[in-house]
């Protein structure tokens, strides 16, 4: 199953959580594309997904995920007691994406934005789409 992480890739929080998520999945189950990417750009087209969310998105398979349910998702697939956050799922999407709005909201003043996209490492390479 394909499983594909769309990211803010001028956010430092987006990139620092890329890398994060990179640490945490040995089995290099996610692949990463940022929203500026031809590619990211074309995975909103075909996936139908609206242009206003801009922050972290999870495919997996034909299933769309945004917001808090996107993040839960994919805590729940990583090493570690990361996939306890997933408990957090029994709360109401509208609560959870009421603090997940608030910071993604803020996240540029927050953590700062860059002037063009990350460069993956040589060997995190084949794990971002093109």
């Amino acid at each position: 199953m394909r499983r594909v992480i769309l990211f803010d890739g001028v956010c430092n929080f987006c990139n620092s959580s890329v890398q994060f998520i990179i640490k945490r999945d040995p089995t290099a189950k996610f692949h990463f594309a940022s929203l500026q990417s031809e590619i990211g750009q074309q995975l909103l087209n075909d996936y139908q997904i609206p242009k206003d969310i801009d922050s972290f998105i999870y495919l997996e398979g034909e299933e769309v995920y945004v917001k808090s349910t996107a993040a839960l998702k994919v805590s729940k697939e990583l090493k570690g007691l990361w996939k306890l956050c997933y408990v957090f799922i029994v709360v109401p999407k509208p609560i959870r994406n009421i603090f997940y709005n608030l910071f993604a909201k803020n996240r540029y003043s927050w953590f700062g934005k860059r002037e063009s996209c990350m460069i993956p490492s040589q060997l995190d390479r084949q794990r971002f789409l093109e």
